[in-house]
């Protein structure tokens, strides 16, 4: 006997249903195209890798949506899912999932997709469909992750922004987890350069946490796009953002570590991108810090230390350097070298006293000059307003790096 005939009425019903969702949502049939995709994720106790083994087996959503209880138990389904599946018990929840998604204007991506991330069929979980807003044409552009700490030093703050910035001005889309810290500075680089980024949530797409990076939040929507494998209106739970990891390790080329402590998130990233094949970058960090394990221990395990944006483009795939922006022959050095050429005497004094690494106190650099504070205080403006040193909570400097 036929699944959908009169004997197996539950098939009857995801018919009617499917049809009458059509006719209601008949201007625009994306997100509708979605409900059984949607109906099987937000299925309880249903994850992407059983997502993933019932979609092999039975070969779409709609396949799944009509096995038989024993088909759907023999995929090793939990029984209370498998019951959920064979009563098409989330339906209800994927229609209202379906006008959340047409209220706030984004798309689900699933893996059978041309804009869904290729690189992501090649890890063991991937997300079985992605929500994505903002430009999801750039999802399988070369792009690489910038992770590390929540709370980087001033040597991690300028290195996230210095790897931002120039990996996006080569043209290279950059992706992080939009997390305060080291995520939310390298997309700042990356934007502010005018290049593009990824934003890879562990909340709904249309959830910005933490709430202080709502402006960070705004330009990587403007200049890219935010994406999650989580419902609309899902809150940040310290489940979701290991899991939302190993999206941020399988997208890209390679990962560069900026700061992490040992037992921190950035390292779980660096290791899930290892065993996915991706490139491993560390940024060298001083020893004596706790936010330099992540990255120094890496750099000994083999991954590949880097200190700017050309230390990790000479390690990609030789089509996609070639593809990139040509890079500015000036390095780092070279020019805060040409930025201490037009200074005056008493404002070359004052800047070479000072470093990118860590932070002096202007009583410190009083002491050592020699000047009196007016003077240093001045002087102290006057090479902030150049943009060449950045001041700190109190009324500690540093060198920005250029």
């Amino acid at each position: 006997m036929s699944r959908t005939t009169v004997k197996h009425p539950a098939g009857l019903w995801f018919m009617y249903l499917t049809v009458i969702l059509l006719c209601i949502y008949a201007d625009g049939v994306e997100p509708e195209a979605s409900l059984s995709w949607l109906a099987l994720t937000m299925t309880p106790g249903i994850a992407a890798r059983l997502s993933a083994r019932l979609l092999r087996e039975f070969g779409s959503p709609e396949g799944v949506f009509r096995a038989s209880l024993t088909g759907i138990e023999s995929c090793n389904v939990p029984a209370p899912a498998a019951q959920a599946i064979f009563k098409k018990q989330t339906f209800w929840r994927a229609e209202k999932e379906v006008a959340a998604i047409r209220r706030i204007g984004c798309r689900v991506v699933n893996w059978t997709e041309p804009e869904y991330p290729q690189a992501l069929l090649q890890i063991y979980d991937p997300p079985v469909l992605l929500y994505v807003r903002g430009d999801a044409s750039i999802l399988n552009a070369p792009s690489i992750s910038i992770v590390g700490t929540r709370r980087p030093t001033i040597y991690g703050t300028q290195m996230a922004e210095l790897m931002g910035r120039d990996l996006a001005k080569r043209g290279l889309v950059v992706v992080s987890g939009l997390a305060r810290g080291v995520d939310a500075i390298s997309h700042r680089g990356a934007t502010d350069a005018g290049g593009r980024a990824i934003g890879v949530l562990g909340t709904g797409v249309d959830v910005c946490y933490p709430k202080e990076n709502k402006k960070v939040f705004e330009k990587v929507l403007e200049r890219g796009a935010i994406l999650s494998e989580l419902p609309i209106g899902s809150h940040p739970a310290p489940e979701n953002f290991p899991v939302r990891n190993r999206i941020i390790a399988g997208m890209p080329l390679g990962v560069v570590i900026v700061e992490g402590k040992q037992y921190s998130g950035s390292l779980i990233t660096a290791r899930l991108a290892m065993e996915f094949g991706r490139e491993v970058f560390g940024v060298p960090g001083n020893a004596t810090q706790e936010v330099s394990f992540a990255p120094n221990q890496l750099i000994k395990q083999g991954a590949k230390l880097v200190t700017n944006a050309e230390d990790v483009v000479e390690e990609l795939p030789t089509p996609v350097r070639a593809a990139l922006v040509q890079a500015e022959v000036i390095e780092s050095q070279q020019r805060n070298l040409l930025a201490a050429d037009g200074l005056s005497l008493t404002e070359k004094k004052i800047y070479e006293l000072l470093s990118a690494g860590e932070t002096r106190h202007v009583d410190e650099l009083v002491e050592t000059t020699g000047l009196n504070s007016s003077e240093v205080l001045a002087t102290l403006f006057e090479l902030e307003m150049k943009g060449i040193i950045r001041q700190s909570p109190g009324k500690q400097f540093s060198k920005v790096l250029l």
